[in-house]
């Protein structure tokens, strides 16, 4: 049994079935010209697809396109420009073994940790799964800046966005409270700013995802976080030694079904 909702733990078998059952990895719902166009705009470093990354090296489309082979397992043929595209389910249970040792680190030293995501509908849940483990293992989950408030560019219509808690789980919210999908690295900024400005200690951790964990890996903090097939700026952090997990998986199927995904890395990591 696990705190996964009382599931029994998959087996490494078993999950990798349910992550290819569900399109969680194997053939995924992001389409190849989805991903390319994602690639090129990350390689010509548009700020929406940076997630708070600054890449020392120069990245050419071809160059991430290698990176998205080996770290996430997209197709390699640069010549397939459409249709269905990949993720490699053992790079994803790699990932998620990497992403479970992390979490056991930080329950042995008793972290102090920022749980976020940038995708709420389909991974609040998975995020309080975890953040209740690493509570119950005695770590210190912060929940600073909270109503830290900013506009999002003008591209994008000039909305209002805060930070919020869902739980100890951060995440934007809109003007009327709504948790909202971000990419923006600027939350993770101004709660890191702050803290510094009030002398208070920076995490040894952040769990998360986009600029969450993006803007955290770039600031120096350990991160480690899940990164979609058409999300290259996560795993050319972690290629660059940014980001110190990048989990390869569809990030926005249906909440249910990260459950068994919860209860492995929970299992593994010591915290069920």
């Amino acid at each position: 049994m696990t705190a996964a909702g009382h599931r029994r733990v998959p087996d490494r078998a078993e999950l990798r079935s349910h992550l290819v059952r569900s399109r969680i990895a194997g053939d995924v719902a992001t389409p190849r010209e989805n991903n390319l166009r994602h690639f090129r705009l990350m390689s010509e470093r548009h700020p929406g697809y940076l997630f708070g990354l600054e890449p020392d090296g120069t990245w050419a489309p071809e160059d991430v396109l290698a990176v998205m082979v080996r770290r996430c397992g997209v197709v390699p043929d640069p010549t397939h420009l459409s249709g269905q595209d990949t993720i490699d389910p053992d790079l994803t249970l790699g990932g998620l073994d990497a992403y479970a040792d992390r979490l056991a680190l930080a329950a042995r030293r008793r972290e102090r940790v920022i749980v976020a995501t940038g995708h709420p509908d389909g991974l609040l849940d998975f995020y309080r799964t975890i953040a209740r483990g690493l509570l119950d293992a005695g770590c210190t989950l912060l929940r600073p800046a909270r109503d830290w408030t900013y506009k999002t560019p003008a591209s994008e219509g000039a909305k209002l966005r805060s930070i919020d808690y869902r739980g100890p789980v951060a995440v934007v919210v809109d003007g009327d409270g709504e948790p909202r999908h971000t990419h923006s690295a600027r939350p993770i900024r101004a709660i890191l700013a702050g803290l510094a400005d009030t002398g208070e200690a920076l995490p040894d951790l952040v769990v998360g995802d986009h600029g969450w964990t993006g803007g955290a890996g770039q600031a120096g903090i350990a991160a480690i976080g899940f990164a979609d097939c058409n999300d290259p700026a996560l795993f050319v952090g972690a290629e660059e030694g940014r980001v110190s997990v990048a989990v390869p998986l569809d990030d926005n199927v249906e909440p249910h079904l990260y459950r068994p995904v919860a209860a492995y890395v929970l299992d593994r990591a010591g915290l069920s």
